[in-house]
C-alpha cells in the first residue's frame, strides 16, 4: 500500500511538472521577444512546434482567399526492380467529410493538414527547399501526415509519397450592380508538385 501510494504520488509530481514546464514553454513562444524566450529559443521551438503553435488567429482571423485540395500519391520498388505508382488519394475530402454534417468536428479533422500545409509554405516558399531544422521538421510532419492517411485507408506498401495540391482562388462577393460585378477576371488555378519523399516503409 505505501509503495502505491508513494507511486500516486510521484505520478501527480511528474504531471503537475510537465504542466508547469508546458505553461512556461507555451508562454515564451507567444511572448515579446525577451533575453530568456531569445537565449532558449532553440529548446522553445523544439517543444511547441509543430503541434502545441500557438497563434492570435482566434481574435484577428484571416479568413481563407483559396480553396487547396491535397491528394498524395505512392510509390512502391517491387523486388523485380519495377516501380509501382498508386492513383491520387484525395486527403482534402477526407477532412471534408469528417466535417460535414458533424455538428462538433474534431480539431484534428479541420486544421492539421491545412496547418501542416500553410507551415510548409512559410518555411520553403515556392521552390521546395528545406533551409533550416524547422524547416526539414514541418516537411517530415506533413509527409507523415500523407503516409499515415493513405495507410489507414488501405494504401498498400510504399517507400515514397509525392503530394499535389491545387489551389482555387476563392472570387471577391461584387457588390450588385457595382462596378465590375459581371467583368470580375477570374484568378487562375494553381497545380503544385512537390518532389517525391522517402518515407519510412508503409503497409503489409
Amino acid at each position: 500500500m505505501k509503495v502505491l501510494n508513494a507511486g500516486t504520488r510521484a505520478a501527480v509530481v511528474l504531471c503537475l511538472a510537465t504542466a508547469l514546464v508546458h505553461v512556461l514553454l507555451v508562454f515564451l513562444h507567444v511572448a515579446p521577444p525577451n533575453p530568456v524566450s531569445q537565449q532558449y529559443s532553440r529548446q522553445v521551438n523544439a517543444w511547441v512546434l509543430p503541434l502545441f503553435e500557438q497563434n492570435w488567429r482566434l481574435f484577428a482571423p484571416d479568413p481563407e482567399s483559396v480553396n487547396r485540395q491535397i491528394s498524395a500519391r505512392t510509390m512502391h520498388t517491387a523486388p523485380d526492380g519495377s516501380v509501382q505508382v498508386s492513383n491520387w488519394f484525395d486527403l482534402t475530402a477526407v477532412d471534408n467529410s469528417a466535417v460535414k454534417h458533424n455538428a462538433f468536428p474534431s480539431h484534428t479533422a479541420q486544421n492539421t493538414l491545412r496547418r501542416a500545409w500553410s507551415s510548409y509554405l512559410e518555411t520553403h516558399g515556392g521552390d521546395d527547399q528545406a533551409r533550416s531544422p524547422r524547416a526539414l521538421m514541418i516537411q517530415r510532419y506533413l509527409t507523415n501526415i500523407a503516409a499515415d492517411r493513405i495507410s489507414r485507408h488501405g494504401g498498400g506498401i510504399f517507400e515514397s509519397v509525392q503530394l499535389r495540391v491545387i489551389t482555387v482562388p476563392i472570387a471577391a462577393p461584387a457588390a450588385v450592380g457595382g462596378p465590375g460585378s459581371a467583368t470580375a477576371t477570374p484568378k487562375p488555378v494553381d497545380t503544385r508538385y512537390l518532389p517525391w519523399w522517402k518515407v519510412d516503409s508503409h503497409g503489409n
